[in-house]
């Protein structure tokens, strides 16, 4: 294992995925969003597709309806509509915030529908977390947005995306998760178009914007795909939260955004209660490893583009 190599890939990741987000907001406020979609998917799925067939995978499979990966796909399809909504509604940086408590959720899921055993530490980690996304809501006050709940709903839909992919059956390579998962984008956006407007012929610079989208995600998602077989997955998927600072950098520079203290506060809470997680979740797992556990906790191993 080459941690450090896997940590800078895990940083390029998601600095990576930061500016997505970013070409993605930019781009929508002249292009719908269900068009955006659209675009990504079929570039960035078609890429994908392309790059997997060149290494002997098989796309199309009988496992494509078995129910796992048809519940997959449609939490990807809810997790996605929440999330792409949130950033061209709300803040990066809040998104990317409340976005951040997905591997707590992940980790509440496990244990309610797996029985995967969590103990008191962690279910306290867990609602520290969900109270720092609350701060960073605020409902009931002046400061609340609606649109803010948008990043909710992907919060869990991405979660349930996550868990049912446990239960994916071990014929499916992780290239025909990821070609599948591309392209839930087309129906994505399918379903948003007559909510976000017909689309539009794009100007140059908003083509530009859109084919950089799908260029950098494809490219992030590669680097984090390799983050997590370069190094221990203990040991790089905390620095997922380093998305963060590039979503908070970029939405000052590109969009004049500057989170108030209590959006400051949440996004410390959720990333000290996710970072609190992973750890304690790693501590068990090498406890298992020695015998003194009978049963490890499993660590959080997505490598998924949200």
């Amino acid at each position: 294992m080459d941690n450090l190599r896997g940590i800078i890939l895990m940083v390029l990741a998601m600095a990576g995925f930061a500016v997505e987000d970013a070409f993605i907001k930019a781009s929508s406020a002249t292009v719908p969003t269900g068009q955006i979609l659209l675009f990504i998917g079929i570039v960035g799925g078609g890429a994908f597709a392309l790059a997997a067939r060149r290494g002997g995978v098989r796309l199309m499979a009988p496992t494509f309806r078995h129910r796992a990966i048809v519940a997959r796909n449609v939490a990807e399809i809810i997790g996605t509509i929440g999330f792409v909504t949130a950033i061209t509604t709300i803040p990066l940086a809040t998104a990317s915030a409340i976005a951040q408590a997905m591997p707590l959720v992940i980790t509440a899921g496990a244990a309610l529908l797996f029985a995967e055993p969590v103990g008191w530490r962690r279910w306290s980690a867990i609602a520290v977390g969900l109270v720092g996304v609350l701060i960073i809501i605020r409902p009931g006050t002046s400061g609340f947005d609606p649109n803010a709940l948008w990043a909710v709903l992907a919060v869990f839909g991405l979660a349930a995306r996550d868990l049912a992919a446990r239960a994916v059956p071990s014929t499916v390579s992780h290239s025909q998760l990821a070609v599948w998962g591309m392209f839930m984008l087309v129906p994505t956006g399918l379903i948003l178009t007559p909510f976000t407007g017909a689309p539009v012929v794009p100007a140059p610079l908003t083509l530009v914007l859109l084919t950089g989208a799908a260029a950098v995600g494809c490219l992030a998602y590669y680097a984090i795909t390799s983050a997590s077989r370069t190094g221990a997955v203990a040991v790089v998927t905390p620095f997922r939260y380093t998305r963060i600072l590039f979503a908070l950098v970029l939405g000052a520079l590109l969009f004049g955004e500057s989170p108030d203290g209590p959006t400051l506060i949440g996004a410390a809470l959720v990333i000290a209660s996710g970072v609190y997680t992973l750890l304690r979740e790693r501590r068990l797992a090498r406890a298992g490893a020695t015998g003194i556990a009978p049963k490890p906790a499993r660590v959080y191993t997505s490598t998924a583009r949200r």
